[in-house]
């Protein structure tokens, strides 16, 4: 609990004027690793999305984690199941559509404005691929009541607001 209180002291005395120093770089190529390798969404039971924006079935995962781009069902930028307000009824799907080029803008205008309260989730995100995770992941804003979704569909979000409230 102490520990808890401090934090909260030490976010409160931040500079609100100064600029949250984001990591996040959205051009491609910025990483060390050897490019014949990809990071990918991991979880899925069905679904995997690479940091490519590929969503592809489990088995056409290749080797080197990447989509096996051959495979006709392997798209790429997939935003298949996913609203005009960036939420997706897959997580896969609403990584793939959150790496498309067109939604950087979308992204840094979300990162200029976040709440002091999400600083620290996103100060640990250093690339477009790993923002895009951890936006769609279900949060706090997709949920009412604690414990329902706001939207039960389309509960994985990338877009700056909560899902549609729908009645319980």
């Amino acid at each position: 609990e102490e520990r808890a209180v401090r934090d909260r002291n030490l976010l409160q005395i931040q500079d609100h004027d100064q600029p949250i120093p984001w990591k996040v770089q959205f051009n491609l190529g910025n990483s060390s690793r050897p490019s014949n390798q990809c990071r990918n969404s991991i979880q899925g039971k069905h679904l995997i999305t690479d940091e490519l924006g590929y969503v592809c079935e489990r088995k056409d995962l290749l080797a080197n984690g990447c989509c096996d781009v051959s495979v006709p069902s392997t798209k790429q930028y997939c935003c298949d199941g996913c609203l005009a307000n960036g939420c997706c009824g897959a997580y896969e799907y609403c990584v793939s559509c959150c790496l498309q080029p067109s939604k950087q803008l979308l992204l840094e205008r979300f990162l200029s404005r976040a709440a002091m309260a999400f600083q620290n989730l996103f100060l640990a995100v250093e690339d477009h691929f790993e923002l895009c995770l951890a936006k769609c992941r279900t949060s706090s804003q997709s949920v009412q009541h604690e414990n329902t979704y706001r939207d039960p569909i389309a509960k994985y979000c990338y877009g700056e607001s909560p899902p549609e409230l729908f009645p319980a």
